[in-house]
């Protein structure tokens, strides 16, 4: 097999599996140690993977944030499952915080027959929230085209005079030593005070999005319960340590 073949075999594989081991590649790829050995350090210094003890990870890029449209059509059974969750811990006459973001946005018919007030930094989720007839209040502020949020100093003055029962929050990862992350720094200093103004917080993110890491710190862990429709098993442990996890699946 020549090296540029196997190389394209073993970052397949890490978009498959997220972590290979470095035995098997040896065994898949009918290759020596020091020729995996070899592969992996060489992808790792052109930044597509990172090694790990025994084989190597994908690589994150911290910075990366996928589009509206992209993030829509990405897990929905997963993201509807959750939302539904997520919509069940809601009382009457609450008000909720709501954040931009695609899971997030599928709880919007759920919310249908509550009798809620809504506020949010998201364009599109106060489109849907109005065509229910939901009482709404949309931030105002600068709208981020790739994501349909409003950020921006004058959102942050206005979102700091509102107070929330149960804030519902998008994430882009959460890790076990840095906490709930996000791309954008003003998208992040938006989530953080949401929170932060909530009775109680809750991070929607499906099972894809555990031990993930991106730019900027949003919060630790323990700020917020964990809504997803499952926590792998091999991180579920770990992360309860840190946090409440409600799972759709059990």
């Amino acid at each position: 097999m020549l090296t540029e073949e196997r190389r394209e075999k073993i970052l397949h594989l890490l978009d498959q599996q997220k972590i290979v081991k470095s035995q098997d590649l040896v065994t898949q790829l009918n290759a020596s140690e020091s020729t995996i050995r070899r592969d992996l350090q060489e992808l790792e210094n052109e930044g597509l993977l990172e090694r790990i003890h025994g084989g190597a990870k994908k690589g994150q890029l911290l910075g990366f944030e996928p589009n509206m449209s992209e993030k829509t059509i990405k897990n929905v059974q997963e993201k509807q499952t959750i939302a539904q969750l997520a919509a069940m811990l809601i009382n009457e006459d609450e008000v909720i915080y709501l954040d931009a973001g695609s899971t997030t946005l599928e709880m919007i018919p759920f919310l249908q027959d509550k009798k809620v007030t809504i506020v949010t930094n998201s364009v599109k989720h106060a489109a849907k929230l109005v065509d229910l007839q939901l009482p709404t209040i949309i931030l105002g502020g600068q709208v981020k085209i790739s994501t349909n949020a409003v950020l921006g100093s004058n959102t942050i003055d206005q979102l700091k005079n509102f107070h929330f029962n149960k804030a519902f929050m998008g994430m882009n990862g959460a890790d076990l030593n840095h906490g709930f992350t996000t791309p954008d720094p003003e998208e992040a200093a938006i989530k953080r005070l949401a929170m932060a103004n909530a009775e109680e917080s809750f991070v929607l993110i499906d099972h894809s999005k555990f031990n993930q890491l991106s730019f900027t710190s949003v919060a630790p862990l323990s700020a917020a319960t964990i809504v997803t429709e499952r926590c792998p098993m091999e991180f579920v442990a770990d992360y309860r340590e840190r946090t409440t996890i409600k799972e759709a699946i059990q």
